[in-house]
Order: structure tokens, then sequence, then C-alpha cells
């Protein structure tokens, strides 16, 4: 496991070396407000799954990719980047809570984050309703990795997954 100290009073944590070549992240936000604007065109595709977060990429070329996920109550993603990709999401049902690593913030359905390359937070239903958001990430997701805190509050990194992972 590696160690990564940081500043814990930031409420992201940037990591050196991993500008993104591709969109910036109020184009991404842009871009998950307007796909999130026309449920008509990926409403029929959202499944609840009891097993852990649904989630199904719908949209993916050089620029950039589009997914769709769901949450049940209690579902999260735990903390982790998305690798050398900015991004942002949208909720579109629901209430989803942010956490960055010192922070908190709860999103209500029509409220979006944006967050460039490197930003390490966790996303999780607090609510007592399923959620439904619209994530974009430019370049497409590459890598990932999954961190957890020491006692000290330090990130710690857990795990690198791969796109083949998902």
């Amino acid at each position: 496991m590696t160690t990564i100290a940081t500043d814990t009073r930031l409420p992201e944590i940037a990591q050196p070396g991993l500008d993104s070549p591709g969109l910036d992240p109020a184009e991404l936000a842009a871009r998950a407000r307007r796909f999130a604007d026309h449920p008509e065109n990926w409403l029929h595709r959202v499944r609840l799954s009891a097993d852990g977060r649904w989630y199904e990429r719908v949209h993916l070329d050089d620029e950039h990719e589009v997914w769709l996920i769901s949450w049940l109550p209690g579902q999260s993603t735990g903390l982790h980047d998305h690798g050398g990709a900015a991004g942002a999401f949208t909720v579109v049902l629901g209430s989803l809570e942010e956490r960055g690593v010192t922070t908190g913030r709860v999103l209500a359905s029509g409220e979006s984050r944006r967050f460039g390359a490197g930003y390490v937070h966790d996303v999780r239903n607090t609510s007592t309703a399923p959620a439904v958001s619209v994530h974009v990430y430019s370049p497409p997701l590459a890598t990932m990795r999954r961190y957890d805190l020491d006692a000290d509050g330090r990130l710690v990194e857990l795990a690198t997954e791969s796109a083949d992972d998902w």
C-alpha cells in the first residue's frame, strides 16, 4: 500500500502529473446537464441492483465518455480518483452525497459537480430513496485508484483498476 501525504485541510487532492488533456470540467458539467435534460433518450436503460450500484457506459469517443449510474440507499463508490481524467456528474433523480477528504456536500436532483484530474472523492446515496446520476469523463477513463484514510487522515492507495475491470 502507498501512503500519500496530504494537507487534510483541502477538500480535494490534486496529484501532480495527472493533467487531463481532454475537455475542461466546466464543459463536462455542461455535457452532463444536457444529457440529463433528455431522459427520453436514456431512462429506459436504468436498472436498480441490490448487489451494488448499477452502471452503464452509454457513450464513448476519443474525447469523452458518458455513464449512467443508479444508486439504492446506502450504496457508495468508496474513496477513488479517475486517473488522468477530469469529470463531472449531474444528479437526475433523488440526491447524492459527495465527500472529499475533509468535506462533504449533498447534491439534489438537477445539481452538478465538476472536478479536475486526480480529484479524490466518495459518492454515496445517504437518502432513503433511489438516485440516478449522469457522469462524464475526459479523456475516457483508463484507470481508477481506490483509497482509504489512515489514522492520521492521509490517503492510502489500496488498488488500481483498469478499464478492463469494469
